[in-house]
């Protein structure tokens, strides 16, 4: 193992220092202010107060993303309650809101939880990758959002805000980390104001570190990162009517799979013995034949224009985006000295897909608001799909089965969509909103590249095309009972359109495609703000029906998605944010969720009732912070944030051997900000307890092999501002 730069002992002294030094010098300075902040979101395509929304959602705001180096969809999920995160690998990342996720990456497939990057659609799981350096906020919004978001917002959507190029003034950052595990991280961004109209803003990042685990059999490391992005905005502003914006990012992605590790076998399986020499459960070592390699680029363009007529504002969302992502592995966790069998797959996909929306959104003031426009959406995808099975050398048993499905689908979808809301009252509101949408998909898949078949039953090359309407809607009200409350209630439905197998076994199962699914959402919630503003309680309860919710289930080597007939959601959520003065301030969270199937017969075997797959019923986070002014002007500042999760089912057939324990995740940091606010400097560490953690396993073949989550890690930033 390469030497760490910091010890955790020396960390534990650094942090204690800081704090000794920062509280000799406090003063009675005036402290932090204690009400709390107003912060602004788009959730309903308009900016409003997020107090002012009638949707159960969270907000992670520029300062906060900051210190607490969110980087990436795993850290968003970490932090939400109500919100979860799959990775396989860590470059396809599978959001799941109130349980609703996909596991389908296959190219007909389509996820159930949606992300969007500044307004435009990622929709396919490689290409949801974004730095969180220099944005303005990231929104999580739950439940069906399909009449203002469109396509596949069934369960919910994630929304990152970059900040935009301003015309006020210079402005620039850098910031520089280094951590154990040889962590090395650059960010940087300027806006540049080009004169009275113009200005362009440029962000750009570098992470790297050594991997998390040593791979014995190798004598390496794996699971490392190296991660480049970019981000150029233009904007262009000629006067108070037009804004246009041209934006171009890109990210490049090069490093090994996370260490795959064979933690168990199955013991109703035959197959069991072949597996048991090469169980280990210890998290920082594998013995893998192959590193693997997991590399991804995607760029994008996007233009956006809004022009202001005065009792309406036009507004015009482009993008063209395209993927080229690479990744390839270790399926087992062995090698040939601990395996009788060796696994190994990978995808190898190109996705181009662009995006158009055209909207019109009533200008603020009057009782009537009301948002109405057109969307488009095409993406064509050639992907891969390679499963490969050979046995330790032996002239009686050595056989190589290359598994290989090539995919080639084309979607095209459009949607018109409308909402309004009405002051019936000052303090009566009603809203309500419709979308229909139109998917088609163009599918061809086929096994004649492979040399042997394993999941499929014959070669064969099938072509087939369907198409899914649906019109969802939203209805609900909101009543303000003071000034700083609020209740509301709602219902909402959601469409998620049908789609092919990705690995279908049969020809006929090829061209057979799964039905959409759609969602019916009931929720009524309070927002408010209490003891002079100080206490921020938002409370909510939710019950969601879902008709043909698509689900995927592995039987030996084949996976399917089939149809539920029904499932049901139900639960419960709460975020409260305390500031009662002094610095200190605490946010909390909760979720309860109770998501079962109501009927699910596949394969045979009955499954009604049964949890879905993916979500605790239990989600906790604790975040105490606290901000002292000192004598010298400067700020010391420190966090804690503890996330609880209770345990999880991985598949639907809710084997008792296939379950992530429950977790507890402890992050903290600690800083210090010059008085000019220019500097600022900030020990850091994540997965204090250093909690073993599973962020995905499956069972195959009699075994049971997993992914584990990242070690304890810790490091220091150095921040400039000017």
């Amino acid at each position: 193992m390469k030497k760490a730069i910091f010890a955790a002992a020396p960390l534990g002294v650094a942090l204690a220092a800081t704090a000794s030094a920062a509280a000799a010098q406090v003063s009675t300075a005036p402290q932090p202010s204690a009400t709390i902040e107003e912060v602004v979101v788009t959730a309903q395509r308009r900016a409003e107060n997020v107090q002012n929304v009638p949707i159960t959602m969270n907000v992670f705001g520029a300062k906060q993303v900051e210190q607490a180096r969110i980087t990436e969809v795993s850290e968003v999920a970490n932090r939400t309650v109500g919100l979860n995160f799959d990775a396989f690998p860590t470059s396809q990342p599978r959001p799941a809101i109130r349980g609703i996720g996909s596991s389908d990456r296959g190219a007909a497939g389509d996820p159930s939880t949606a992300v969007f990057i500044d307004e435009v659609y990622m929709g396919r799981p490689a290409a949801v990758a974004f730095d969180a350096f220099d944005v303005e906020r990231i929104e999580v919004l739950k439940g069906p959002q399909g009449t203002l978001w469109g396509k596949n917002v069934v369960g919910g959507a994630l929304h990152v805000v970059s900040r935009r190029p301003s015309l006020a003034g210079f402005d620039a950052s850098v910031a520089a980390t280094l951590g154990n595990y040889d962590r090395r991280e650059l960010a940087a961004y300027a806006n540049l104001p080009l004169g009275d109209t113009v200005a362009l803003r440029i962000s750009a990042s570098t992470r790297q570190h050594d991997g998390f685990v040593r791979n014995l059999y190798l004598n390496n490391r794996v699971q490392d990162e190296d991660t480049q992005s970019l981000r150029a905005q233009l904007l262009f502003k000629p006067n108070d009517r037009l804004t246009a914006l041209i934006a171009a990012d890109g990210t490049r992605n090069r490093a090994t799979l996370p260490a795959r590790h064979t933690i168990g076998v199955d013991p109703a399986s035959s197959s069991a013995a072949v597996w048991r020499a090469a169980v280990d459960r210890d998290p920082g070592v594998t013995r893998m034949d192959i590193n693997g390699d997991d590399d991804r680029d995607t760029y994008g363009l996007r233009f956006n224009l809004d022009y202001d007529f005065g009792a309406a504002i036009l507004s015009y969302v482009g993008s063209y985006r395209w993927l080229d992502y690479d990744s390839f592995g270790d399926g087992d966790g062995g090698n040939p000295t601990t395996n009788r069998i060796n696994i190994r797959g990978g995808q190898y996909e190109e996705t181009e897909f662009w995006s158009q929306e055209l909207r019109l959104t009533a200008a603020p003031g009057g009782p009537l608001s009301w948002v109405t426009g057109l969307y488009l959406y095409r993406a064509d995808t050639s992907r891969t799909d390679l499963l490969v099975l050979d046995s330790p050398p032996a002239p009686s048993n050595t056989f190589l089965a290359r598994d290989q499905y090539d995919q080639k689908n084309v979607t095209d979808s459009a949607a018109a969509f409308a909402d309004v809301t009405y002051a019936l009252t000052d303090r009566l509101k009603l809203f309500g909103g419709l979308r229909y949408s139109r998917d088609k998909k163009d599918y061809g898949v086929s096994t004649q590249a492979s040399t042997a078949l394993v999941r499929a039953a014959s070669r064969y090359a099938v072509r087939a095309s369907d198409s899914w309407n649906q019109l969802t809607w939203r209805l609900g009200g909101n009543y303000e009972l003071s000034d700083a409350a609020m209740v509301y209630g709602s219902v909402s439905t959601g469409f998620k359109s049908g789609g092919y197998q990705d690995t279908p076994s049969t020809p006929t199962s090829a061209a057979t495609p799964f039905d959409a699914e759609i969602a019916t959402s009931y929720e009524i919630g309070l927002k408010s703000q209490l003891l002079g503003r100080t206490l921020l309680f938002n409370p909510s309860l939710f019950w969601i029906d879902y008709d043909d919710l698509q689900v995927r289930r592995t039987v030996g080597f084949d996976t399917i998605t089939t149809n539920a007939g029904s499932a049901r959601i139900r639960g419960a959520e709460v975020t409260a944010q305390w500031t009662p003065g002094g610095g200190f301030s605490l946010g909390a969270a909760y979720a309860f969720t109770d998501a079962r199937f109501v009927d699910l017969v596949t394969g045979g075997a009955d499954l009604s009732g049964n949890r879905l797959n993916r979500n605790p019923r239990h989600k906790i986070s604790l975040s105490p912070a606290y901000e002292r002014a000192l004598a010298s002007g400067g700020t010391a500042f420190g966090a804690v944030d503890v996330n609880y999760e209770s345990f999880i089912f991985d598949d639907i057939d809710n084997n008792p051997i296939n379950v992530r324990p429950a977790r507890t995740l402890v992050d903290a940091r600690l800083g210090y900000r010059s008085p000019d606010g220019r500097w600022e400097a900030m020990l850091w560490g994540k997965n204090l307890t250093d909690e073993v953690t599973i962020t995905h396993q499956y069972i195959l073949a009699g075994g049971q092999f997993a992914y584990f989550g990242p070690p304890r890690t810790y490091g220091a930033t150095l921040r400039w501002r000017y």
